[in-house]
């Protein structure tokens, strides 16, 4: 019996870094971030190609009968067109109907771009378009490691460079929104020397919250109590919120605990259990001090902490300052 063939992966799609104009364009993933950026490059080619461009903006959901015949038809002064029908995914019965029977006959001459965050609603467009148009990668990050992707590329493309640890550094200190971290990396562009190192991102994003929280875990899991103890009331001092103290100190423990024990390499265990090589291979160095009893003592302290800073207690600071003492006390002497 001939072996069974694997299916084709699915086509990941055109990057939206790198997307160019053409009559048909979907834009499919959550990220509104991403799926901005990939629509100003659109518009900035095709106004650079033509000297000028008729911009607009159709919403899904309250689209009218024939409104996308309209402003696609050519106009007095034979501008170029770009279109963007925004939010598919809440689109009405009217938009459906038009955009079936357009993208059988596009104008060549007209850039539509369609976005759709997610779900199923018209499906039959969302085939016909995937079958027609340039598909678009408009996913959220996934990881820390598409994170560091995006600070370093964001650097390369303006001929600039930033270290490695730098860019990691950064993910740390900015937290999850692509926008945030979007924004931090033109900030770091526009006032910052020509090769970001990390005491640059130190000097501009050290004392954001998440970049304190991180350091006060990264001591506390060392075990090394004193330190992640001066961290924190250094913190304290300076308006650090308990809640996302508890939240950095939860996800370092947890990936602590997900490594212990676990066989493979740094990338190998990455697919696993998430996180990136860099992030696998500290917890995996830091999981050498505990047993199992000490992880499982270190994820109750920090249960129970993050319970009384959510307001079950009067003193979230010392709430959460019994939880570091718990974790840098346990398991063997400081590594």
């Amino acid at each position: 019996m001939p072996p069974r063939k694997r299916p084709a992966p699915a086509d990941p799609g055109t990057s939206w870094r790198e997307v160019e104009p053409s009559p048909l364009i979907l834009l499919t993933g959550k990220e509104s971030y991403l799926a901005a950026r990939a629509v100003d490059r659109i518009r900035r080619l095709v106004k650079e190609a033509n000297g000028g461009v008729e911009f607009t903006r159709i919403d899904a959901a309250t689209y009218g009968a024939g409104q996308l015949g309209v402003v696609a038809s050519p106009s007095l002064f034979d501008d170029a067109k770009v279109i963007v029908v925004e939010d598919l995914a809440q689109m009405n019965e009217d938009l459906l109907a038009d955009a079936l029977a357009y993208v059988q006959q596009p104008d060549p001459d007209v850039v539509v771009v369609f976005s759709h965050s997610g779900g199923t609603r018209g499906k039959k467009l969302l085939d016909a378009l995937k079958a027609a148009a340039v598909v678009v990668d408009c996913s959220p990050l996934k990881n820390d490691r598409d994170k560091v992707d995006f600070v370093r590329h964001e650097f390369r493309v303006h001929g600039r460079g930033i270290d490695p640890d730098a860019a990691r550094a950064l993910t740390e200190a900015v937290g999850t929104s692509t926008a945030e971290l979007a924004s931090a990396c033109a900030q770091l562009l526009s006032d910052g020397p020509e090769h970001i190192t990390y005491d640059e991102v130190e000097t501009y994003y050290g004392g954001r919250v998440e970049a304190t929280a991180f350091k006060v875990a990264d001591a506390a899991l060392a075990g090394r109590p004193e330190a992640a103890l001066k961290l924190w009331r250094h913190a304290l001092d300076t308006g650090t919120d308990p809640v996302p103290m508890v939240a950095a100190l939860a996800a370092k423990v947890r990936l602590t605990a997900a490594v212990h024990g676990a066989r493979g390499s740094a990338h190998q265990l990455a697919g696993q259990v998430g996180g990136a090589p860099w992030q696998i291979e500290r917890a995996q160095k830091e999981a050498r001090r505990f047993d199992q009893a000490d992880l499982v003592a270190a994820l109750r302290a920090l249960a129970d902490a993050d319970a009384q800073v959510k307001g079950e207690s009067r003193d979230a600071a010392y709430a959460v300052e019994r939880a570091i003492t718990t974790i840098a006390l346990s398991g063997r002497r400081a590594i």
